[in-house]
């Protein structure tokens, strides 16, 4: 009796060797590109502290920044949501997703190379601003609120990185052997795609720890250290 070979699978696609490929193809993107990531997370950070210190020099840009957010209802509408944590970290996602990631970097830079750079580098200085507490209660508040700094900062690095590349594969593509500058762009779109996958991660465990620490641990460290 003769038997039928069974089909070949075809492990490029559902391997394992492609899920390793999927996941380290951001990673190989950061260290092919180490030294503009270095800076673009020495532009994030460092803004926010300067945007920091200059809130604390003059305490009276905080306090103007602390009443906008009052007038225009942001306040409000987080005070309605504290007591639902987890509809409150998809607002948070939301807002870091849609207007900090795709209209503060990505719409800029695909308009106008490294123009998302710049619209955030202004972000950041007036978030570093915004985000001085304005009491004791406050600055217990920044312990756990600094880690969320941490995680989101680095996801926005990270798309920034992937703004950078639109910006230089559109300006350079025989760099990556394309004979066009529309061939560098899309290239360029390609790659912020696959840094963008890694962010949204960020994102999401940012946002849930934001609301979480705020709704759970802000008031016991509070009474704890107040």
């Amino acid at each position: 009796m003769s038997h039928t070979a069974p089909p070949a699978h075809d492990h490029k696609r559902t391997g394992p060797r492609g899920s390793v490929s999927f996941l380290r193809r951001p990673l190989d993107l950061v260290r092919a590109n180490v030294r503009a990531y270095i800076l673009l997370s020495v532009l994030a950070y460092g803004l926010v502290a300067i945007g920091m210190v200059v809130g604390i020099l003059f305490p009276e840009l905080s306090a103007a920044r602390a009443e906008t957010l009052e007038t225009d209802g942001t306040g409000d509408l987080v005070r309605s949501l504290v007591s639902n944590p987890w509809l409150f970290a998809a607002l948070i996602l939301a807002v870091n997703v849609g207007q900090l990631s795709l209209v503060t970097i990505v719409l800029p830079s695909v308009i106008v190379p490294f123009g998302g750079i710049l619209a955030f580098s202004i972000w950041a200085l007036i978030t570093g601003v915004t985000i001085v507490p304005a009491d004791e209660a406050g600055w217990v508040a920044m312990i756990p609120h600094s880690v969320t700094l941490v995680i989101e900062l680095q996801a926005y690095v990270l798309v920034l990185l992937g703004a950078f590349l639109i910006g230089k594969r559109w300006l350079r593509p025989g760099s990556i052997g394309q004979a066009t500058h529309r061939g560098g762009y899309l290239r360029g779109l390609q790659e912020l795609g696959w840094l963008a996958i890694p962010a949204f991660v960020l994102l999401v465990i940012g946002a849930i720890w934001e609301s979480l620490s705020l709704v759970y641990l802000v008031y016991p460290l509070q009474q704890w250290l107040l």
